[in-house]
């Protein structure tokens, strides 16, 4: 076997600055993002709709948050079920469950809505109640 060459040592990159000062250029760094493909999706929905930097880095944000959740469900299912890949299946199932999430936490919200209104009304109910009462005994004398 040949024996192998050696490798040049590498140059470090200059950039102009200040006279006897030497530093390295940056390597800048990627910053991955759906801007592009929300802004594709805007334009083909209403061609003449803009949407500002700052909306676009919430719509960014929740598309990231929706993605860790489905990552993190279907890596919870495939190790439920004792696999080592993530299949098309795990996430289908991780999808259903994270959008059956909020149905829950709102069906939990208006059980609470109609017990405060159901009391609420109970409340009103005693009041007309006690007002009626009232009128009764002073017509009565």
């Amino acid at each position: 076997m040949a024996p192998k060459a050696e490798k040049k040592p590498k140059v470090e990159k200059r950039v102009p600055g200040k006279e006897g000062e030497t530093s390295k250029k940056k390597a800048k760094k990627s910053n991955e993002t759906y801007k592009i493909y929300i802004f594709k999706v805007l334009k083909q929905i209403d061609p003449d709709m803009g949407i500002s930097s700052k909306s676009m880095s919430i719509i960014n944000s929740i598309i990231n948050d929706i993605f860790e959740k489905l990552a993190g469900e279907s890596a919870k299912l495939a190790r439920y079920n004792k696999k080592p890949t993530i299949t098309s299946r795990e996430i289908q199932t991780a999808d259903a469950l994270t959008q059956a999430e909020p149905q829950v936490v709102d069906l939990k919200t208006r059980l609470e809505q109609q017990e405060a209104e159901t009391c609420e009304a109970d409340s009103k109910l005693k009041l007309g109640l006690e007002k009626s009462e009232k009128l009764r005994a002073g017509f009565s004398t």
